[in-house]
């Protein structure tokens, strides 16, 4: 019979990182030409696409990483690479220029506030929950690697 593992509730955050995700990466499979971007032409639908595949395997990836044990490597190296992504994707959109044609109002809009920037900021967010996690779970890591 195996041992229990304990599990932190702090996982969770591989969740939201699928609720963030995979809606763009469906749409952008099946009707990437309805999504609100402008200036869209064939080369820009193509890289969506790719993009697509590649948000909806890690959305798959975090979907199986999301019940393993916190201490295994694997999981860890993967929440890094969350966190870098969506740092980087949080800077990229803070620091673009208006490719969403919608507003969220005129007080949104006279305080900088864009669908791009909320875009962005969901992003920053979930990655610096990525950093939390890290640092929440150490403490199940330290414990296995006294135990070896």
């Amino acid at each position: 019979m195996s041992a229990q593992v304990a599990r932190s509730p702090l996982s969770a955050v591989f969740l939201l990182h699928i609720a963030l995700e995979a809606p763009l990466a469906l749409q952008a499979f099946w009707s990437p030409q309805s999504l609100p971007f402008l200036q869209m032409n064939n080369t820009t639908v193509v890289m969506l696409k790719l993009y697509a595949a590649l948000v909806a395997g890690s959305c798959v990836t975090a979907f199986l990483a999301y019940p393993l044990p916190e201490f295994l490597p694997g999981k860890r190296a993967l929440a890094i690479g969350f966190c870098i992504y969506h740092s980087v994707v949080s800077t990229i959109l803070f620091q673009t220029p208006r490719f969403i044609p919608h507003t969220l109002g005129a007080f949104f809009e006279s305080i900088n506030l864009t669908p791009e920037v909320l875009w962005g900021g969901f992003h920053g967010v979930l990655g610096l929950a990525m950093v939390v996690w890290w640092q929440g779970t150490l403490h199940y890591a330290a414990a296995v690697r006294g135990a070896m």
